[in-house]
């Protein structure tokens, strides 16, 4: 059942989004079409070392979506399903790059469905030239300082050079 908030589908796109790619705004652009609302849920993952705080990837994000009046973004430091209960919703977006994905992807899906049977995942196969795009991937070039504008927007590539100045 979808998630109505005041007549409107509300979903949840989570992640670390550390930086947020051309393919994360894929789906993001792609999702808002479909829900009425599309919460970007940024992730403070306690388990990765992220090069960008929980603030900055927000900021980052809420610029590059500012085009999007249904895109709201947030922050968590929680279980997925706490998030979604304390946000009222039960719709969770996730993009799938490649078939490797998809094996995560189900067991979170499970899991996630096990621990609140409300909760339903949608899954958004990415656009074929985004299929081998990560933050990790992104991270990696602009460390070397390597080009990465055609893999993140501009906005994006200014702040991964100001991570890592030339020296």
């Amino acid at each position: 059942m979808m998630r109505q908030e005041h007549g409107i589908t509300v979903a949840v796109y989570p992640g670390s989004f550390d930086p947020v790619t051309h393919g994360h705004l894929d789906i993001i652009h792609r999702a808002a079409k479909v829900f009425d609302k599309l919460i970007v849920a940024v992730l403070n993952n306690t388990s990765k070392n992220p090069l960008f705080t929980l603030e900055e990837r927000m900021e980052l994000i809420r610029k590059v979506t500012k085009d999007l009046p249904n895109v709201e973004v947030d922050g968590f430091r929680d279980l997925m399903v706490n998030y979604m209960k304390a946000r009222n919703v039960r719709l969770i977006v996730r993009g799938l790059r490649a078939v490797s994905d998809f094996e995560y992807e189900l067991q979170m899906a499970s899991t996630n469905h096990k621990l609140n049977p409300d909760v339903e995942t949608f899954f958004m196969t990415s656009k074929p030239q985004f299929s081998y795009l990560s933050s990790s991937i992104v991270k990696e070039i602009a460390k070397f300082h390597g080009p990465v504008e055609d893999l993140v927007p501009a906005e994006v590539e200014e702040a991964l050079k100001k991570k890592f100045p030339r020296l």
